[in-house]
């Protein structure tokens, strides 16, 4: 999280949201905001949601995400908000939006958790 800028800003009652730089570890090659740092930021937004969801005793693991880029950033700040849409005793499954500046929707991400007892 540190080395992409990535900061969680608020949590609501059904909702985590974070944001993250569109900078230079972010770009891919063509100056774009890298698709992977966009699921890096989703995964992160919806695995700390889940985590908030769960007993002292479990855990969640990602075990499936996918993402739709729809809309190319060069530059300023993306923001992710990932919301709950389904929290069971075993999966947990969230939906991550993640937006620019002006409010236009970048990517639409959709995490698969599995609630796990907690080791050690």
């Amino acid at each position: 999280m540190e080395a992409l800028g990535i900061v969680f800003t608020e949590i609501g009652d059904d909702y985590v949201r974070g944001t993250m730089p569109v900078d230079a570890r972010t770009h891919q090659p063509y100056g774009l905001l890298h698709g992977g740092a966009s699921v890096l930021l989703a995964e992160t937004l919806g695995s700390s949601a889940g985590n908030l969801c769960v007993a002292d005793d479990a855990m969640c693991v990602g075990i499936e995400i996918n993402a739709n880029h729809l809309a190319g950033v060069r530059e300023g700040t993306v923001t992710g908000t990932a919301r709950p849409l389904h929290v069971g005793r075993s999966t947990q499954v969230w939906e991550i939006r993640i937006e620019d500046d002006r409010g236009r929707l970048a990517c639409v991400s959709r995490l698969t958790l599995a609630v796990v007892p907690r080791r050690g």
